[in-house]
């Protein structure tokens, strides 16, 4: 993994500073060295930053084709690229590194934009093509590597984080409509909290010229549409299926010029993935867990239980609500989004741990529970919306049930509190997804402390009415399982912006650390989508086809187990605690009272309420004081104008 840096210039000549002082400001994504390249005209810059993970010797960055009319700077990592070099070079391409990065150079000059197709891995890279005066910059899929552009002062820029693109002189400001995306449901695929700051969004590529920028989509879920033939499958052909695409996915992510670990909790994600690896590698793997100090957060024994089971070396990182204190603020910068929980800074001292423990490549089980129903409100919609043949009794007697055993998920992933107007979506798909009705409850629950102005601005707009007009409802929703539904869309915003930005690829890369998602390999994601959707959720069981297709290499603890959602112990369960007197004085402080969106009184006062609510209502309201306080944290670290 790497960091990368472009700019596009139509007028002025691009400066080497620009491009040397942003480049610089992604030292963390690439310690092992930085370069740029300046094209004659001075209208073309790249830089790039880089971590070493393939090709240690031959593989620096930009990448120029022979005849020098092609450039690449590439985040990310292809697999399978060998095959590729081989194929190119008997086609009489002169390859001039041993890189996988060089691949996406020789294929765009043969394919063009699709080249795309012939390319698997998580990935972000931009190419200037000096013979057509153009642009091209694409990122993967699912999002799992960031890529980020700016168009300011007739310049096109384009960079692996925000930051960067700040470092070049992109006015750092609010994005006023985006925020409150994000205060109604969790933000957009394509833009950010930062004003004029946009995505190429998962799936997508951008061809810019000096006159035109195009956005063009290269891949999509495209979930079959209900009772569709080929959905008619038995289960041992489902679980055949899935375990030979999942363990190919993972074989092929072992390969690296350098140790690779797993990143271990006590879910069935990733012991699955620990366990097929094991199969595959040659030596024990060092396997790096999370440990919490309140037992209803802590995976610690579950986890050990499994190293052991596949002989991997067991490494447990302690973290404390002081530690996730001290770190908070840094953690949040990296991420350069909000948070509702403090997951995220765990997962930034996890990778600090790991890259201290010597390795810079780990698997990790993000995106499982995004291909196949992991979370608890998508049981909750197979219990509403698929009721088919079943008995009414005995569906409220299972929500009840999901509802009594995820108490932590209260709030989070599961609807607390008064939800909001929402007949938009329901007038639109016929259902409303549970995880949309949890986010419109945490969405009310912010209302009560934001500013009367910014409310009546913006506070009759419905965030999802403008989310499924982004959406080709048509095409990808009409017709499909509500399940199904309810993935897409939520793989259209959660997980691209929260699950593998603030648990994923930024709390990676803070420590240099590439983290590397079996689970969304494209090769997986096409099976499971053709799969029913009773090979995802069972009765009360989620991920059925990655259980049965699992169960020779995981234990029998984890195999039974519920699914139990990573999240750190909340702030407010440990009042005395450094985190929670932390939130108390970011929020009682002078960096609320300078931002656009908050009343400061009506914060205050929540603070005030919090010490007489039960454990229930604490963990609920957690979220809306972590929301806020990471909103102060970029505010003070960024110096953002409203």
């Amino acid at each position: 993994m790497c960091g990368i840096f472009a700019a596009f210039s139509r007028r002025r000549p691009v400066q080497v500073e620009t491009i040397q002082r942003a480049t610089s400001r992604l030292h963390h994504r690439g310690p092992d060295g930085q370069r740029h390249w300046i094209s004659a005209d001075r209208k073309v810059g790249l830089g790039h930053a880089r971590l070493s993970i393939i090709d240690l010797t031959t593989g620096d960055q930009p990448i120029a084709s022979a005849d020098q009319r092609l450039h690449l700077i590439a985040n990310g990592e292809f697999y399978g690229y060998e095959a590729i070099r081989r194929e190119l070079q008997e086609a009489g391409h002169a390859l001039r590194t041993k890189s996988d990065s060089e691949i996406a150079l020789h294929l765009y000059r043969d394919l063009g934009p699709q080249c795309l197709h012939r390319l698997r891995g998580e990935f972000a890279f931009v190419i200037w093509d000096d013979s057509e005066r153009v642009m091209f910059a694409a990122r993967d899929r699912f999002g799992i590597k960031p890529l980020f552009y700016a168009l300011h002062e007739d310049t096109l820029y384009f960079a692996s984080e925000v930051k960067a693109l700040f470092a070049a002189g992109v006015p750092a400001r609010w994005d006023a409509e985006n925020f409150w995306q994000m205060v109604e449901q969790g933000g957009y695929q394509a833009r950010t909290l930062f004003d004029g700051v946009f995505q190429v969004p998962p799936g997508h590529y951008m061809i810019a010229t000096e006159r035109h920028i195009q956005i063009g989509k290269y891949w999509d879920f495209d979930y079959p549409v209900a009772d569709a033939a080929g959905q008619r499958r038995t289960d041992e052909d489902c679980k055949a299926e899935f375990r030979h695409a999942l363990e190919e996915a993972v074989r092929i992510r072992l390969r690296a010029d350098v140790p690779v670990g797993c990143y271990l909790s006590g879910g069935l994600d990733s012991c699955s993935v620990l366990g097929l690896a094991a199969l595959h590698h040659p030596e024990p793997i060092r396997a790096f867990t999370l440990t919490f100090d309140r037992a209803e957060y802590d995976e610690e024994a579950q986890a050990r239980e499994m190293a052991a089971k596949v002989g991997a070396e067991f490494h447990p990182i302690p973290i404390t609500q002081d530690d996730l204190a001290d770190n908070f603020a840094d953690a949040i910068q990296q991420a350069e989004t909000i948070c509702i929980n403090a997951h995220g800074v765990a997962k930034f001292l996890l990778s600090r741990a790991v890259r201290n423990a010597g390795y810079k490549v780990v698997l990790t089980g993000e995106g499982s529970d995004e291909i196949l129903g992991g979370y608890a409100h998508f049981r909750r919609d197979m219990l509403l919306y698929n009721r088919a043949g079943q008995d009414a009794a005995v569906v409220d007697k299972l929500l009840k049930e999901l509802s009594a055993q995820n108490p932590v998920s209260r709030g989070m992933l599961l609807p607390d509190g008064e939800v909001g107007a929402l007949d938009d979506v329901k007038r639109l798909l016929g259902f409303v997804p549970s995880w949309m009705e949890t986010f419109s409850a945490r969405a009310m629950k912010l209302r009560e402390v934001l500013s009367d102005s910014y409310l009546a601005t913006l506070g009759r707009r419905q965030g999802y009415r403008s989310l499924l007009g982004e959406i080709d409802v048509r095409r990808q929703l009409t017709g499909r399982e509500p399940v199904n539904q309810s993935l897409y869309l939520w793989s259209k915003t959660a997980l691209p912006y929260y699950v593998l930005t603030f648990l994923g690829d930024r709390m990676e890369m803070g420590h240099s650390i590439e983290g590397r998602v079996p689970f969304l390999d494209h090769h997986v994601v096409e099976v499971v989508r053709s799969q029913p959707v009773s090979q995802k959720i069972r009765g009360m069981t989620e991920k059925y086809v990655l259980r049965e297709a699992a169960r020779d290499v995981i234990t029998d603890t984890i195999y039974r187990r519920q699914k139990h959602p990573f999240l750190a112990p909340p702030a407010t369960l440990n009042p005395q605690g450094r985190l929670n007197a932390f939130v108390q004085d970011t929020l009682r402080g002078p960096i609320l009272a300078s931002m656009p969106f908050f009343d400061r009184k009506k914060v205050v006062g929540l603070l005030d309420r919090i010490d007489d609510m039960d454990d229930g209502g604490r963990i609920a309201n957690d979220q809306t004081l972590m929301f806020i306080a990471s909103a102060c944290v970029l505010q003070d670290r960024f110096k953002l104008a409203a």
